[in-house]
């Protein structure tokens, strides 16, 4: 361990909890914000704003609108992840938690396609987009706080905060949507139930916000920051320095977010709309299971810091590729406790994947460049995963009338994340500091790719 590296394991376990805390209530508000809209996506939305289509064409559309959050996240990887690199970590955080919240808190006050038409849609594809911008630069910044505080031992555990935000976001936005829909009944939640959780997001981002401002920079960035060898381009860098990276990132990535969007998006729409079964029945499985895995995920992720990234990682991606046929099968029963039971297995497996995920990525760069490249492989591969996830298990559902089609799209694309945990090297044992010596060494003779860099 470098002597660098020594000073921040010393560091006081006070600082470092501040950190975690606030990564993680900054992350949970941000996936709120962006799992109230694909749950009333999958509920609401194609009543309200394409109501003169087929229940599962006007989902399909809904969904599709769904789809440009993830569309702008890479575009938000890269603008923050630029000034994350430049700039800083917290200052950036910041802004993306305004963002996200304005966004989510307007989409409450939208009228419908009753009221004025074509635009109601146009308006939701904007917000949407602002929503994915505001998470592709969240991700980056509070999973770097974290794994860039404390000691080095533990930077599995530490990033694995942040991705606790995930499930405990999607508590938050199931919960109230389910409370809504209980206390409402169906004709006021479609009236005006659902708009509720978007308008609570505003008073939920002021709380972010002061948490947010009351933490430190990153160590690591203040020690790039002092020595004045930051990245003048940091995506030029990325992108000319380390593309194997960035693609192996994508590769590890998109898997389990195809997975982890059939699991708990498209289960409302199969059960709800294709098994004409109770809307509580998959909202209440998806929190059961949304519950178990805010304790997996660091779980996972600090076992990784004891037997490695990739066995735990490649565990959960082949696990859940098998569980994939199982899951539609228990979910066909109709039984409550066993569609509860497909919703649990499957996220512990994808807590497997999840938990060592932000680690394994970000230790991939320096410093100097990771905000960048680890948003870019990151957001890169949900556009091709989550976002496409339910468009393509809805029309498959819709062709072939069957579940199987849809587990088989979700094992071929987890079968791309197997190869490429495979051929990427393990990353828990990384020296971070040698890899920021190297990439200074590497900017000053233009030699090409930096061979410690990861």
């Amino acid at each position: 361990m470098s002597a660098a590296s020594a000073e921040r394991a010393a560091r006081q376990p006070s600082s470092v909890r501040r950190v975690v805390v606030a990564s993680l209530v900054g992350t949970s508000l941000e996936w709120y914000d962006f799992f109230i809209y694909g749950t009333a996506a999958a509920l609401v939305f194609n009543k309200l704003f394409f109501p003169s289509f087929d229940p599962l064409v006007g989902t399909l559309l809904a969904f599709t609108t769904y789809a440009v959050g993830f569309i702008a996240r890479p575009l938000g990887g890269i603008v923050f992840g630029h000034y994350g690199d430049k700039v800083g970590r917290k200052n950036v955080l910041v802004a993306t938690l305004l963002l996200m919240g304005v966004a989510t808190f307007a989409i409450g006050l939208m009228p419908t396609y009753e009221t004025i038409g074509v635009w109601a849609p146009v308006l939701l594809v904007a917000l949407r987009f602002l929503q994915g911008l505001g998470l592709g630069g969240e991700w980056g910044g509070a999973v770097l706080m974290t794994l860039e505080s404390g000691d080095p031992g533990k930077r599995g555990l530490n990033a694995s905060w942040p991705q606790v935000g995930v499930p405990i976001g999607l508590l938050l936005a199931n919960g109230v949507l389910s409370v809504m829909g209980g206390v409402t009944g169906d004709d006021a939640f479609l009236s005006w139930g659902w708009r509720v959780p978007f308008l609570l997001s505003g008073l939920l981002v002021l709380v972010g916000l002061w948490i947010r401002l009351s933490i430190a920079e990153s160590p690591l960035f203040q020690d790039v920051e002092t020595k004045q060898v930051k990245a003048k381009a940091p995506i030029v860098d990325v992108l000319q320095r380390y593309p194997r990276q960035v693609l192996l990132a994508v590769g590890a990535r998109v898997g389990v977010d195809v997975a982890f969007y059939l699991f708990v998006l498209f289960i409302t729409t199969y059960v709800v709309t294709y098994l004409k079964l109770p809307q509580s029945y998959a909202l209440n499985a998806v929190l059961i299971a949304a519950a178990c895995q805010v304790v997996f995920i660091p779980f996972f992720g600090s076992l990784s810091d004891r037997v490695g990234r990739r066995p735990v990682y490649l565990a959960g991606a082949i696990g859940a590729a098998i569980w994939s046929f199982a899951f539609f099968a228990l979910l066909d029963t109709g039984s409550f406790p066993l569609i509860v039971l497909a919703a649990v297995v499957a996220l512990v497996l994808h807590a497997a994947m999840y938990g060592p995920q932000a680690s394994f990525i970000a230790e991939m760069f320096p410093t100097q460049v990771r905000y960048s490249g680890a948003s870019m492989g990151y957001q890169l591969a949900g556009v091709v995963g989550g976002a496409l996830a339910p468009i393509i298990a809805t029309a498959l559902l819709k062709s072939y009338d069957s579940s199987v089609v849809v587990s088989l799209y979700a094992t071929v694309v987890l079968a791309v994340t197997v190869l490429c945990v495979l051929v990427a090297k393990e990353t828990a044992r990384t020296d971070l500091d040698a890899g920021d010596a190297a990439f200074r060494a590497g900017v000053a003779d233009r030699s090409g790719p930096v061979a410690g860099s990861r």
